[in-house]
């Protein structure tokens, strides 16, 4: 394979692997949060971004007060209905750890890639999205996947999004953006998940100088950064006015015309072809592997 081949793959897949989800659900719906549960979300790197989306798309629903925490960061003294861990391999070592020590104490759902893992005997219930597993160490389809399926639990329709992720997985990339040279993505409500998790795609696959705040937190620090050689991306419509001063600012500014899922693709293949750019290999990221397992002790 070449470089990046598995990861441009697995982007263009996204749509397809939505569709799959939303299909799925039917089957799964019995496994997820109920309604009126208190809940935690919980994930790893991008599965953590997901998970802090997913939480605040639930509460804003008025379906039940929901928590995101990253694995390693879950208070000991809070009591949930249930516990959604996500988990593409399957292995993480914080995610095992957790599982363990929630065995017989609270019910634990576990959204994974791979089903011949731990992850799968350790927790209550689980869910599989194997169509969604990945071979490139970036992660991209299932991530969206997994909240394209939260996201259509909660009640929303998928059809628009999958419609533009079928657009975006296809539409140009702004040369001015591929040659800036300093990203910040910004994002509100359940969108400050994804605009993280962009910064975060753009630096796996690109070493490039990304951040990513809240959308208003921009004024308030951030945007002493902005210049010629910067992009700010909006990861909803909403800009509060901020794409006029990153215009003064002389930078360019990049305002979502997409539902925000889709929206994150296009910050995907910019990850990939800026990383592809400067002859790296996005498929196997510098000092990155596909899973974080730590030694015993």
């Amino acid at each position: 394979m070449s470089d990046a081949e598995y990861v441009l793959a697995e982007i263009a897949s996204q749509p397809d692997c939505w569709q799959e989800a939303v299909d799925l659900l039917p089957e799964v719906a019995g496994l997820l949060p109920r309604n009126g549960e208190r809940v935690a979300a919980i994930g790893c790197g991008t599965s953590w971004f997901m998970a802090a989306s997913y939480a605040v798309l639930r509460e804003s629903a008025g379906l039940g007060e929901t928590d995101a925490f990253s694995g390693s960061e879950v208070p000991s003294d809070r009591n949930y209905d249930r516990v959604l861990l996500i988990s593409r391999s399957g292995t993480t070592t914080e995610i095992l750890r957790l599982l363990e020590d929630l065995k017989g104490k609270t019910r634990t759902v576990a959204i994974i890639a791979d089903p011949d893992t731990p992850a799968r005997e350790l927790a209550d219930d689980c869910i599989v999205l194997d169509f969604a597993d990945e071979k490139s160490v970036v992660q991209t389809r299932f991530a969206t996947t997994t909240l394209a399926l939260l996201r259509a639990s909660l009640g929303e329709d998928m059809t628009q999004a999958i419609a533009d992720a079928r657009r975006t997985v296809d539409e140009p990339l702004d040369p001015a953006v591929v040659a800036s040279e300093q990203f910040t993505f910004l994002g509100t409500g359940w969108t400050v998940g994804l605009a993280t998790e962009a910064a975060l795609k753009m630096r796996e696959a690109s070493l490039s100088w990304t951040e990513s705040y809240p959308l208003l937190e921009y004024r308030h620090g951030p945007k002493s950064i902005t210049e010629s050689h910067s992009t700010v991306w909006f990861l909803s419509s909403e800009t509060d006015g901020i794409e006029n001063e990153v215009e003064s600012f002389g930078g360019t500014a990049i305002i979502a015309n997409s539902d925000p899922l889709a929206e994150l693709i296009k910050c995907q293949r910019l990850a990939v072809q800026i990383g592809l750019n400067k002859g790296l290999n996005p498929d196997l990221p510098r000092n990155l592997s596909r899973s974080v397992i730590l030694p015993e002790g």
